[in-house]
């Protein structure tokens, strides 16, 4: 039975009929349940911020120049979007699965010396074990064989593989370096950059960095950002953080005029890692926030 206030039904079908309706404080105030009421305001709240910025993508990025204030579902459903735009009409299905660490939490997991990613809500609703067969267990419990059946490791060879099974998200990626899914993901860092800032850009995976002193960087997420500031500052980091680290890029624009001139042309690095509980939690904004541009 549906429990809701004739006041709160009233809004609903307001805003059905007109979606993009403005609703007064008074109206919002008017919905007599708490729960509700709240949903509403966070709800309008974004949808007006929606309205008002025009795109999705100048909405995505008027959220960092202030304290972000959104539920981070909010964030992570247009990323989704946006990203799935920028990536319209390709047909390479490991960059289209690599593109999913922009808006889904994966698992990291490392077997026979390859770093395996898989996606964190799949494995936790089947650690257990089901009809997935043994992923959970196999990424959660680090067991198994690379390249399983269990584990559908996805490689240029069964790549095809996810367009099966797309909305399932049990398809296992491997970030090693040489892996072909490491080189999708710097195929769509570039995607996503000029998206965005226009600017043409080569993102090319590597095992290290070699410059002792190097000019700029960007962590990915948070644990990266973190571990490449310590190194940069001449810090010792210990052995099991440093672990952490999956995959290191470098990022070169084409035109060095885009770039800071106290530091153009010089490499920009990227790094990915996995946190504490072995989560990597992507912030694909550090891309649109923290490069070194020029400031004109």
């Amino acid at each position: 039975m549906d429990e809701s206030g004739p006041r709160e039904l009233a809004l609903h079908g307001l805003l059905m009929a007109e979606p993009r309706r403005r609703v007064t404080r008074a109206e919002l105030e008017a919905v007599e349940d708490p729960d509700a009421r709240d949903n509403y305001r966070v709800v309008l709240g974004f949808r007006d911020r929606l309205l008002d910025a025009g795109t999705l993508e100048a909405c995505y990025m008027g959220l960092f120049k202030a304290p972000v204030d959104l539920p981070p579902l909010f964030i992570e459903q247009m990323v989704h979007v946006i990203v799935r735009n920028v990536l319209e009409g390709c047909d390479d299905p490991l960059r289209v699965r690599a593109a999913e660490l922009f808006f889904r939490e994966q698992k990291a997991t490392i077997q026979e010396g390859h770093a395996l990613l898989a996606d964190l809500e799949t494995v936790e609703m089947h650690a257990a074990g089901s009809r997935y067969g043994s992923i959970g267990r196999l990424i959660v419990e680090a067991q198994g064989t690379l390249g399983s059946a269990d584990l559908d490791v996805l490689d240029r060879s069964n790549a095809a593989l996810y367009w099966e099974r797309e909305s399932r998200h049990d398809t296992v990626v491997s970030v090693t370096y040489g892996r072909p899914a490491l080189d999708a993901l710097a195929r769509v860092i570039e995607a996503w950059i000029e998206h965005f800032l226009r600017l043409k850009t080569r993102v090319k995976p590597v095992r290290r960095i070699d410059e002792p002193r190097w000019a700029w960087h960007v962590g990915l997420d948070v644990e990266s950002t973190a571990i490449l500031n310590e190194l940069w500052a001449g810090s010792e980091v210990d052995h099991g953080r440093m672990q952490r680290i999956l995959a290191l890029f470098s990022l070169e624009f084409d035109d060095a005029r885009a770039m800071r001139s106290d530091i153009a042309g010089r490499s920009v690095y990227l790094a990915l890692s996995a946190n504490e509980d072995g989560v990597v939690r992507m912030k694909p904004q550090n891309l649109l926030t923290s490069l070194p541009l020029h400031e004109a």
